[in-house]
């Protein structure tokens, strides 16, 4: 899974919310689909510029990220970069392409956990699953300082590091 930060899980979830408003979704085209969603959000290309990149290229999402090399040069591969930098991995967005992680799927809301790929609603359900799980693995990461004292003295605060 996605290596969670604060800025990826703001991305996934601003995609979702931008996804489940806009008229522009088609799984089809490479600026406007799953990744291409997220893909805006991360980079900051338009749904335009994102397809033109992947048109210099061949396939979808699936096939360009199996052929990704990030030496190649193709705008496309500049592009996949910058996802992987954010803390995107490959198997991560070729997931989201097809809606396919176990793990995501297992803690939706949904009750057949089928969510159909190309369907807006279970895209942004399994957005906003993942986002929340990436939020939950963060926030364990957090090493709060043990309280012994259940009344702390002045000192305990000064002597912590907030």
């Amino acid at each position: 899974m996605a290596i969670p930060s604060i800025k990826l899980i703001n991305a996934i979830k601003s995609a979702a919310r931008r996804l489940s408003k806009s008229p522009d979704y088609q799984w089809g085209h490479m600026g406007s689909c799953n990744c291409g969603f997220l893909a805006q959000e991360i980079t900051k290309l338009t749904k335009g510029e994102i397809h033109r990149r992947a048109m210099n290229g061949h396939g979808d999402w699936t096939e360009q990220l199996k052929d990704y090399c990030p030496t190649s040069g193709l705008l496309m591969d500049d592009l996949i970069s910058d996802l992987l930098t954010n803390g995107l991995s490959i198997e991560d967005m070729q997931h989201l392409e097809k809606l396919s992680d176990p793990f995501i799927l297992e803690n939706t809301a949904s009750l057949s956990r089928e969510l159909k790929h190309n369907v807006r609603k279970d895209v942004v359900e399994y957005m906003t699953t993942w986002a929340d799980l990436l939020e939950s693995s963060l926030i364990r990461e957090i090493d709060l300082p043990k309280m012994d004292n259940l009344n702390p003295t002045k000192e305990y605060f000064e002597s912590s590091k907030f």
